[in-house]
């Protein structure tokens, strides 16, 4: 036991003082988040949307994500990372008191549509800044590290959550979202100043290639829009889901997906290191994390055993554990030939994008073809985007093989 503890910890090990700031920063924002797991229970029993009409504002939700997304890679490479996530921090812990006195259909689509601007303006900041402060073989680790500050923040977020809906009701979880906000933007201001934080490998290209000249990255965004696409239906019509269908109250929904983030927490980063150490295709690991998110709805269709819920869950969880650090740093990588915040941008687009279509389109398949049609298809949908990744991967071993055979040519 000791010996499985110690290598445990040595996981950990290596990784630089910023990243772990920059973890315990997401660590406190993501704890606040629990607005999000809720946001379309809230929208529906507490403000008596129908289901079309939440379909939409999670649309209005994804399409100020995509804005806020493209909008925080241009600025990132303008004005640097560490501006763009103090601002997005501050301002969108402001919007969140905000928004929980819009009641209106309208006013919520506009609402939710500038909180998520301002929101990811964050996220192709926080990449390029993780990559800086990471040394270029631990950036693997240190994507793994920041997603478990994320997952811890995740597993404690929903079941809190659910207590503060139970006790306060839903407005209480904007004004702790809002706070938890701000507290990340004062923690990043004191602890990451640039003339505080240590810069280890920060790319500066000279001539650039350009995100969208890239034929490989294209087919790799496709797919993470796939997988973005099936991977968020557990964050609007799974919980609906486990309220209509099997009757779970809010406390346990919170539960089965704080299940998901402590799952990550715990197994997370021995796994991964072992993969790296595997040296297996970040392309094939992330096809195996696909395959995986696909197999978690299908088997919701098997039988109507409660337990099923926890397995489906489980399948999920092993997905996104593997398929998100690998893809990150596939991104990372390929943003070395150019501008990283344009393509840390382009990667988070792609499930910004995904966001836009994947609510809308699972609560309107739910509302006219009902569940088991719907996870057929997201079961179905996933498999396409493995299917990607598997010629993904060819294109890739072919063009490594071109340049080896090129290169031993030159060396003759």
């Amino acid at each position: 036991m000791k010996k499985l503890f110690t290598n445990y910890i040595n996981t950990f090990k290596g990784l630089s003082t910023e990243v772990w700031w920059l973890s315990l920063i997401t660590l406190i924002n993501r704890a606040g988040t629990m607005v999000i797991p809720f946001l379309s229970l809230y929208l529906n029993k507490s403000l008596g949307f129908s289901l079309e009409n939440i379909g939409w504002i999670l649309s209005f939700w994804g399409l100020g994500s995509v804005v806020g997304t493209w909008l925080g890679g241009k600025l990132t490479d303008k004005v640097g990372y560490y501006k763009v996530m103090f601002v997005s921090l501050l301002f969108t812990g402001i919007f969140f008191f905000l928004l929980q006195y819009i009641t209106t259909f309208v006013g919520f689509c506009f609402g939710i549509f500038i909180v998520m601007l301002v929101a990811d303006i964050f996220r192709p900041a926080m990449f390029v800044a993780l990559s800086a402060y990471s040394k270029p073989e631990n950036k693997t680790r240190s994507v793994t590290l920041i997603r478990l500050a994320i997952n811890l923040g995740f597993s404690a977020g929903p079941a809190v959550g659910g207590l503060i809906i139970t006790n306060i009701g839903y407005n209480g979880l904007f004004w702790v979202d809002g706070i938890t906000c701000v507290l990340a933007a004062i923690l990043l201001l004191k602890v990451l100043h640039p003339k505080k934080a240590k810069v280890l490998d920060l790319v500066k290209v000279e001539k650039p290639v350009s995100v969208y000249s890239d034929k490989i990255f294209w087919l790799f965004f496709i797919a993470m829009f796939i997988f973005g696409f099936t991977f968020m239906q557990y964050f609007s019509t799974m919980p609906l889901y486990y309220k209509d269908i099997c009757f779970l109250s809010e406390f346990e929904i919170g539960l089965l997906m704080g299940f998901n983030g402590f799952f990550i927490f715990v197994f997370e980063m021995p796994l991964i290191s072992w993969l790296v150490n595997s040296k297996h295709s970040k392309v094939k690991l992330i096809a195996l994390g696909l395959l995986l998110v696909a197999i978690s709805f299908v088997v919701l269709n098997f039988t109507s055993w409660l337990g099923i819920l926890l397995i489906g869950m489980l399948f999920m969880t092993v997905g996104e554990m593997i398929a998100f650090p690998f893809s990150n740093s596939f991104a990372l990588e390929r943003g070395k030939k150019g501008n990283q915040g344009e393509y840390m941008a382009m990667y988070a687009m792609s499930f910004s994008l995904a966001s836009i279509f994947s609510h809308n389109t699972g609560m309107q398949m739910i509302d006219k073809f009902g569940y088991e049609f719907t996870w057929y298809f997201m079961s179905a949908f996933a498999f396409l985007g493995v299917g990607i990744l598997v010629f993904l991967l060819k294109i890739l071993q072919k063009k490594s093989n071109q340049n080896q055979r090129n290169f031993t040519r030159l060396n003759k």
